[in-house]
């Protein structure tokens, strides 16, 4: 089932809808009750999902008691992916969901500034230039006025000893939010919606690669065992902190639990200096509320009173103790303790509310059929009032009692309001920048995600009192392996489009066929027209198709020929529906890993279009699968047949077929079964065959470092991160840089978000370093493209990103690529000699 929330508050940071509630058992209510009478609160700072210290958060936020929250910079929408092809904003959608699956483990509460995740950067000069630095220190401001932390904790120190730009960002900006939040010149326009707020300490929490010597007896630091064990809960808070931090499952983040001894070290930076307790001078009683103080001895009561086999008898005393907080005056902690006793009365309930839809996708205006179900598991007198949803324009007045353990089920079908917005993430709604996302809503700030689409008021009587629960519509449905499952119900327009292809190569002047898949998401006929906005100088064969979908999920695949302009340029094909003079023009992409529920994107049905005279030998490409990357879709996009191979057939026998191979990226790291096949692979070079290995890191590796080439090559962390650092071409006339496509430094303009990543550092004399970059102010790094000849084929091996540019349409990536796959079919160009510019 699905969380209730009390509607007396506001809503929770951590999304409310993005997880099915588990009834407590009577240790955690225990550990719930004690929560209440703490009232201290905790924000910890870091730049990406995965920065933060979940055992530092898993042990304040249940050992401690503490409200704690974790402020990510970005959603990590600029790192690699190990479970999937996905990377940028899909990939900063499932960051952002492993973020809340890891907080919905350790107890913590989640926010996100407007910050997008470029990609590695050296310096916080680069980032703050990039992110632009008023508009996130104006976020993280809002966010610490409205969640009012009296500590604030941040991962890395403020300096190059935090090892990426992003990262000593997120400490200076922590640092100067810090001044800020009480200041009613800085950011007036939020004071209005959110006060002012001054945090009384703030902290680094020093980490031990780059302070070595740090122990529990370093002068000034404040020291945290957060490896003490909970009876409660049957676990240490390094064991939490595992399962937390294995949510991170897109960055390969698995974690083993610990126990035992963990101690963890705060470098005192501004405001209270504590001694030995980084909440030592914060009242954490309730009598820093005016009215505490008819609170607390209730509260008292409760957990001194708390009977484990009958959570039921404590509702009375937390009827009592939730009268006392209603009457406080407005402030965080009426709102914050509001919604924790709300939450302790419904788990003494053992109460069960869910509201089910019939379909997982409804459109503005559509009818949605809902059922109900409400149990009381208690023997405590509980009768529903009324049932509302503003959406859905549905009010039903009710007088029914909910007898112990006795279901209560009901349906309804009503009309969604048709000026309903549709469920697109919200940061995702508008185009963004390279460094910022387009909030229009300024509200919406710091939130992880979308509240739920669609919402039903539950309106109950208990001992006299009105409560009023607010429960997320939801779809379930069996799976016959997984057994129940679900998902958020999403609001999405009648009709999408999805192209058949994200983007589309043109080599020569010839038509190719697009295809648009057009789906129905509605319960009524759909008819229309489908056209395809082109660039100037392209035309598509028909110019319009009609289409007609007679049900809801009729789907219709639409063929058009298009015909490309003579000059070489790159642009943008865009598809739309007209439907009684309404335009459609959005496609549906679907994000489904186990450890989240299934995401829906609704991003411009569009895709990327690549005029050039792209050349290429060579016919049947193999490729092997490593963290997950498009290069198979790239390289048929180039025209190449591509079988992509299961391990068991990496063998000699289907290796003679292929033309060339290509490791996907990482491959060396993620595929247990490399170092069994690599013989193979590099017998096939030998014999005349080329091998492409794409970048891996240089720990981790499933192979030996020396197994893996047919050389010497020692992998490095050295990357080049601006996209648009000049590119030396030290030997033109190689033929991986002269044939089939001549390349040269124009064929590295438009390249995003980098180079390249973890290129090699040293390498045998056999292999040939082609071209030479470099990031501002550093030497010429030239390991990212590498090709050595071997037997009578080629290796090679580059760190080049083309698992970014290639998805991105970037041409001169499709020709530098092209070569490379060609080159055991290409003849060097005659009358050339390869030379190398010193």
């Amino acid at each position: 089932m699905i969380r209730i929330v009390i509607i007396f508050i506001l809503s929770a940071t951590v999304g409310s809808f993005a997880q099915t509630h588990s009834q407590p058992n009577a240790a955690e209510i225990k550990l719930h009750l004690k929560k209440l009478n703490f009232l201290g609160t905790v924000l910890y700072v870091a730049a990406h999902p995965d920065d933060e210290n979940t055992r530092a958060i898993a042990y304040l936020s249940n050992e401690r008691l503490a409200t704690t929250g974790y402020l990510s910079m970005t959603r990590g929408d600029g790192g690699q992916n190990l479970i999937g092809p996905e990377i940028r904003d899909q990939l900063g959608l499932i960051r952002t969901q492993e973020l809340l699956a890891a907080r919905r483990i350790d107890g913590g509460h989640q926010f996100f500034t407007r910050a997008n995740d470029f990609g590695y950067s050296k310096s916080a000069t680069e980032t703050f230039k990039i992110w632009n630095k008023q508009e996130i220190l104006s976020d993280i401001v809002r966010i610490i006025r409205k969640f009012q932390p009296d500590i604030i904790l941040t991962r890395f120190p403020p300096d190059a000893r935090a090892g990426h730009g992003h990262h000593t960002a997120s400490a200076v900006l922590a640092q100067e939010a810090f001044d800020l939040t009480n200041d009613p010149s800085a950011f007036p326009e939020q004071i209005s919606e959110v006060g002012l707020w001054q945090v009384k300490g703030l902290y680094t929490n020093t980490g031990r690669w780059w302070n070595t010597d740090i122990n529990q007896n370093t002068s000034g630091i404040v020291v945290m065992d957060v490896g003490v064990y909970n009876p409660l809960l049957g676990t240490s808070y390094s064991e939490m902190a595992a399962v937390s931090r294995t949510q991170h499952k897109s960055q390969g983040f698995g974690s083993s639990g610990s126990r035992g001894e963990a101690l963890e070290f705060f470098e005192y930076v501004k405001g209270y200096h504590a001694k030995s307790n980084i909440l030592e001078n914060v009242n954490t009683t309730w009598s820093r509320v005016e009215g505490g103080d008819k609170v607390e001895p209730i509260v008292k009561k409760l957990i001194a009173e708390y009977t484990e086999d009958n959570p039921a008898a404590s509702i009375p005393d937390l009827l009592k103790a939730r009268k006392e907080i209603i009457a406080l005056k407005d402030g965080i902690w009426k709102t914050r303790k509001l919604k924790e006793v709300n939450v302790l009365i419904e788990d003494c309930l053992g109460l069960y509310l869910e509201a089910k839809a019939d379909n997982y996708y409804i459109a503005p205006g559509e009818k949605v059929g809902s059922s109900f179900e409400l149990v009381n598991r208690s023997g405590l007198p509980l009768k529903v009032r009324r049932i509302s949803a503003s959406t859905l324009e549905y009010d039903s007045v009710l007088d029914n009692t909910l007898v112990n353990n006795k279901p209560l089920e009901l349906k309804t079908a009503k009309i969604l309001n048709p000026n309903t917005p549709y469920s697109n993430p919200y940061w995702l709604k508008e185009p963004h920048s390279l460094g910022l996302f387009t909030v229009k809503d300024k509200s919406l700030i710091g939130k992880p995600e979308n509240d739920p689409a669609i919402v039903f008021q539950f309106q109950l009587e208990l001992n006299g009192e009105m409560l009023s629960l607010s429960v997320p519509l939801i779809y379930k449905w069996t799976d016959p392996v997984k057994g129940e499952l679900w998902r958020p119900v999403e609001v999405v327009p009648p009709l999408s489009l999805n192209l058949s292809e994200s983007v589309v190569v043109f080599n020569d002047a010839s038509p190719k066929a697009v295809s648009v898949l057009a789906k129905s998401n509605a319960d009524h006929k759909l008819s229309g027209e489908i056209t395809l906005d082109l660039p100037k100088g392209w035309r598509s064969e028909p110019a319009h198709h009609a289409f007609e979908l007679a049900n809801r999920g009729d789907e219709k695949s639409i063929t058009f020929n298009v015909f490309p302009s003579n000059e070489e340029t790159t642009s943008t094909l865009k598809a739309n529906a007209i439907i009684s003079n309404q335009t459609f023009d959005q496609s549906m992409q679907i994000i489904a890993y186990d450890h989240f529920p299934i995401q829906t994107l609704l991003p411009p049905a569009e895709a990327k279009l690549v005029r050039i005279n792209l050349k290429k030998e060579g016919a049947l490409i193999g490729y092997i699968e490593g963290a997950g990357d498009q290069i198979p879709a790239a390289l048929r996009n180039m025209g190449y047949q591509v079988l992509e191979m299961k391990n068991d057939e990496v063998t000699p026998e289907n290796l003679a077929k292929l033309d060339a191979v290509v490791l996907g990226v990482r491959a060396l790291n993620t595929n247990e079964r490399i170092k069994y096949f690599m013989p193979d692979l590099l017998d096939y070079v030998k014999k005349g065959g080329t091998l492409v290995v794409q970048y891996n890191t240089n720990s981790s590796l499933e192979i030996d470092k020396d197994k893996f080439s047919p050389y010497p090559l020692t992998l490095s962390r050295d990357r080049v991160t601006d996209e648009e650092s000049d590119v030396k071409i030290l030997k033109p006339e190689h033929v991986a840089l002269s044939a089939p496509n001549k390349i040269t430094a124009k064929d590295f303009e438009g390249w995003v978000q980098e180079r390249g990543l973890y290129f090699p550092n040293k390498w045998d004399p056999k292999f040939e370093a082609l071209i030479a970059t470099n990031d501002p102010g550093e030497d010429l790094t030239a390991g990212s493209l590498l090709v050595a000849k071997y037997g009578e084929g080629n290796y090679v091996y580059t760190g080049l990103s083309f698992f970014r540019e290639l998805p991105e349409g970037v041409p001169g990536a499709y020709k530098l690529f092209a070569n490379l796959v060609s080159l055991s079919k290409t003849k060097k160009p005659t009358n050339q000699k390869n030379k190398s510019i010193k």
